[in-house]
């Protein structure tokens, strides 16, 4: 009986997303990772491999980790909720402060525990954390902090004074290494779980790396506080609080900055940027290359805010939104062009599959009854009303590149022109 609840649990590893979601190049990497974190970190308890533990800086490690993964849990949330990709983690201040203090297999259980709690106080309820990338995540960690350690250990470095010049060597190395291994071992799961290859999806942008490198400095701040004044380290706490406060800030304005507030989708400026990308990934490709527009236009949308009124036309534009994104891929991209016109961004797609998806997407519009509170009832009194708007249908045009030409905005003129067609010939159709 307990076999059949455990098999049911959705925790539980053969019921992660993982089996059927992930590509099984990022599977066989991931899981190799994590048996060789593992066995690793196993056979340096075993041997005893770096010296033996102090357990007090273990403990003081755990419990500052933990303290400040409380005091900024709200802020870690909102960041991995906003970004698919995070390249910055704030928490390796304390594994580089381990990695000097110290054993290899106990700086990489110290990011076991560090990333268990994080787990279950934050990444869990996160859509983009799901259980398989946090287990990856993990080994990646274990990893970085193993090595790291592991070449102090064998230079002999673990111990030396921070004060001196063998020292300051001692910890720039760790950060060095710690900070390869961790960029090199994380740029690799990312290509092989998304196929991306830009520099800035793999290793993050020259932006992200800085504000690492100031992470690794208030980490190697932390070791010598902790060596040579313990109570200092409670004043690396604070401007680490501020930092990761900052990069909320900043992943807040960039969202801000391509997205359409009436629909959360992508805005002109937003699309264009990951269609450009697209367009330079599909030239690398060649003739592997097709990708595919949908320009997308909502049919006499100046009746509905003409009857209803603007704030309804809104809600409207909101419903429409959804079920657009409802009726494609789950690696398309879908914008707003402004007023009721729409795109949609098609990438690695047959001329078949383009047609059929805006199809669908015709459809799903066809089908909706958005059911939209007014505020105000009938009659004399206030109260509660509402507004059902249906029949409504939308006129979509197709490019597909290479086709439509070469260059990105021979692919938009040429959907543009399959729109109107569409408008021409009676609306409610798709055009090519």
């Amino acid at each position: 009986m307990r076999r059949e609840a455990l098999s049911t649990w959705p925790g539980w590893p053969v019921r992660w997303a993982m089996w059927g979601g992930a590509k099984t190049r990022w599977i066989a990497y991931a899981l190799g990772c994590e048996l060789f974190a593992v066995v690793a970190t196993g056979t340096a308890l075993a041997t005893g491999f770096g010296g033996p533990v102090r357990p007090v800086w273990f403990a003081v490690l755990v419990a500052l980790g933990v303290v400040q993964a409380e005091m900024s849990r709200r802020i870690e949330r909102l960041r991995r909720w906003m970004s698919g990709q995070t390249h910055i983690n704030v928490t390796s201040v304390w594994y580089l402060a381990g990695v000097v203090l110290l054993p290899p297999a106990w700086v990489a259980l110290l990011a076991v525990v560090l990333y268990t709690h994080l787990w279950v106080r934050v990444w869990r309820q996160v859509r983009t954390r799901p259980a398989h990338r946090f287990v990856a995540s993990t080994a990646w960690a274990m990893l970085s902090c193993f090595a790291a350690s592991s070449v102090l250990a064998v230079l002999g470095l673990h111990g030396t004074p921070l004060q001196t010049p063998r020292g300051l060597f001692a910890l720039c190395l760790a950060a060095a290494v710690f900070e390869l291994v961790n960029v090199g071992l994380v740029a690799a799961g990312i290509y092989l779980y998304t196929s991306k290859r830009s520099a800035a999806d793999l290793v993050g942008t020259w932006e992200d790396n800085a504000f690492e490198l100031a992470t690794l400095c208030l980490g190697g701040l932390a070791a010598l506080a902790l060596v040579e004044q313990p109570v200092l380290v409670l004043f690396v706490v604070a401007p680490l609080l501020l930092l990761h406060r900052y990069l909320l800030l900043k992943q807040q304005l960039q969202v801000a900055a391509v997205t359409d507030e009436k629909t959360g989708l992508l805005n002109t400026a937003g699309w264009h940027e990951s269609a450009v990308r697209e367009h330079a990934r599909a030239q690398r490709r060649g003739t592997d290359g097709g990708f595919a527009v949908l320009m997308i236009d909502l049919d006499h949308f100046k009746r509905i805010n003409d009857t209803y009124g603007h704030l309804t036309g809104d809600d409207v534009l909101a419903a429409v939104a959804v079920a657009i994104s409802g009726s494609v891929r789950q690696g398309d991209t879908v914008g707003r062009f402004g007023g009721e016109e729409f795109v949609v961004l098609l990438p690695g797609i047959g001329r078949a599959d383009v047609l059929a998806i805006a199809e669908r997407v015709r459809v799903a519009v066809g089908e909706l009854n958005v059911v939209i509170s007014t505020g105000t009832g009938t009659g004399t009194g206030t109260g509660t009303g509402t507004v059902r708007v249906s029949g409504l249908s939308v006129s979509i045009g197709v490019a597909r590149h290479p086709d439509a030409g070469p260059a990105l905005d021979d692919v938009l003129r040429t959907a543009d022109a399959a729109l109107y067609r569409a408008k021409e010939a009676g609306r409610n159709r798709v055009a090519v």
